[in-house]
Formats: C-alpha cells, structure tokens, sequence
C-alpha cells in the first residue's frame, strides 16, 4: 500500500549494541532503551543476535511483533532499498549491528547510503565504537588517522599493506587502525614484530568495555619480549611512533 503524499517519514535509528558480554546500561544512554521500545521494523546484520539485544534493553518487547529484514555482506544489493520501505509509510526502522556502532565498518552504511539519497532522516544514537575507544585509549595522534579494516589475507600483500602504514605514519605523522579475525589475533602480532621496526609503537586494545579490557601501547622491540593472549577476543590494533 502507498502512502498518502503528506505522511511523515520514520526515522532510520542507528542502534549500537555492546562490543562484548556487558551490562546495556554501562556503555547505552537511557533514550537509546526508550527509542528502541518504540521501533516495530529493525535491519539487523543477525536476526537470533538482535532479537537477543532487544530483550536484554527490556524483556517486556514482544519481540515476535517486530519485522526484521536481514543486512550482511550476502545481501543482494538490489534488495536494499526495500528495506526503507517501512520509512515511506512513516514507521521508524533501527539498525543493529552485531557489535558497536551501526555503518561504521559495517554493512548498514549501505542503509544510510540509500536513505539519505531518499531524504529519510538519519539519526545516530550513542554507543561504544571500538576505533574511537581504541584511538582514545593508545596515546596515538587523534587528529589523523585512518581505519583499514583486515589486512590482506596474502602475506605478501598484508607486508605490503603494513610498509606503506608505515609510510604514512612517517610521512603524515597519521594513526594507522585495523582489525583481526579474533582467533588469528596472537599470529597478528607475531607478524608485526617480524615485519615492522622495533621502534614503531604497536597499541592492542582488547575486548574493550569488557570485563578483562586491557589496552597496551609498546614499541615493538617490547612486543618481542611480553607474554601475550589475545586469542579468540575482540581485538583492534593501532600503529604509531
């Protein structure tokens, strides 16, 4: 059904959820909790993990009401836009990720792409991103930096990709961010001690707002020396000098 030209449009809500297993109420403001009890459509990148967040922001959502449509990197570009469809009816529609912040390094940015082409109001909501929280917590230069995502799988395209941050970190004084599959997280490092010099400063922040959050900023000639377990937790990493 179409809507009648003078209907309001919803709002698209970027949700964000918690980096880890913490209480809601340590990392969320109260609005969040009360926007998300008045939201009926969400796009979610895991439907069982989402439907998990909303009970935990208040058991008394009848969570089987709501409509969810499914948004990860298998998603049919083409079936995007439908999913703002709700908005045109004047419903809100709210965006959850599966950890942080909503559209950053995230494919809701997609989302919010389309509904600012469209003219639906986009309204972000405060929450724990781990590239800030990591930024603000190594000591780096906040001023310029640059978030890579995962390195390359291929060695030599990761050293390759690992020499030109250390150009630019030379050359643009510019924090250098990127991110590991968790399991992988203790042969990451072991790479970086064998592939950047030992006076490169290496921050690992991990499971940040978690309850054994530890972030360490060290020269890499240390690294080569510390004991270290990262494995199979949420981890960020950080280069400067």
């Amino acid at each position: 059904m179409t809507a009648p030209a003078d209907t309001p449009k919803g709002t698209l809500y970027l949700l964000p959820v918690a980096l880890g297993d913490t209480d809601l109420h340590n990392v969320l403001p109260d609005i969040n909790f009360t926007i998300v009890r008045q939201i009926r459509y969400f796009v979610v990148e895991n439907i069982r993990s989402a439907r998990r967040f909303l009970k935990k922001c208040d058991r008394s959502i009848d969570i089987d009401s709501l409509t969810f449509f499914t948004l990860d990197e298998h998603t049919d570009p083409q079936d995007i836009p439908a999913m703002l469809e709700p908005a045109a009816r004047g419903y809100d529609i709210g965006v959850i990720s599966e950890a942080g912040c909503p559209a950053v390094a995230d494919p809701g940015a997609d989302l919010v792409a389309i509904a600012q082409q469209k003219n639906i109001k986009v309204m972000p909501l405060v929450g724990p991103s781990s590239i800030l929280m990591g930024l603000m917590g190594s000591g780096f230069n906040g001023q310029s930096f640059a978030f890579a995502g995962y390195l390359p799988v291929d060695s030599a395209a990761r050293t390759a990709a690992l020499k030109e941050m250390e150009r630019r970190i030379a050359r643009e004084h510019q924090t250098q961010i990127f991110i590991e599959t968790p399991y992988r997280n203790n042969r990451l490092i072991e790479e970086l001690c064998r592939v950047l010099p030992d006076s490169m400063l290496l921050c690992v922040a991990s499971d940040i707002t978690g309850e054994s959050q530890d972030i360490t900023t060290l020269p890499i000639a240390k690294w080569k020396k510390k004991s270290f377990d990262y494995s199979r937790k949420p981890t960020i990493f950080l280069l400067y000098r």
